[in-house]
């Protein structure tokens, strides 16, 4: 269970819930559970806060999926390459402008 997922509707407020699992692109609807609004209130439209809500993908902007809810879910990749133990590698430090790059920018 993903816990503190925040849902970003369109043309609504968003609202916190419970997920099962990460939405994939193939899914058709969200489903999730213990929907609230972000600051723990139950939605007036929603007659029992325990129910399994589900909710068209066409209405949702994004999802966002806090850092801390995916500690201890298993099959999630981690965004934070110290989770992983790999160090990112710094590809721009030593990048240097190419000569004839500039000079093409400089006649455009």
């Amino acid at each position: 269970m993903i816990k503190d997922v925040v849902i970003h509707m369109q043309n609504e407020q968003p609202l916190k819930a419970d997920v099962e699992r990460m939405p994939t692109a193939a899914d058709a609807c969200l489903v999730c559970t213990n929907l609230r609004s972000l600051n723990g209130t139950k939605p007036r439209w929603s007659d029992h806060i325990d129910s399994w809500f589900m909710i068209p993908m066409s209405v949702i902007r994004f999802v966002e999926v806090p850092r801390t809810s995916l500690a201890g879910v298993e099959g999630v990749i981690p965004l934070d390459p110290s989770v992983s133990g790999e160090a990112e590698p710094h590809v721009f430090e030593d990048l240097e402008p190419d000569a004839d790059l500039l000079r093409r920018i400089r006649e455009a």
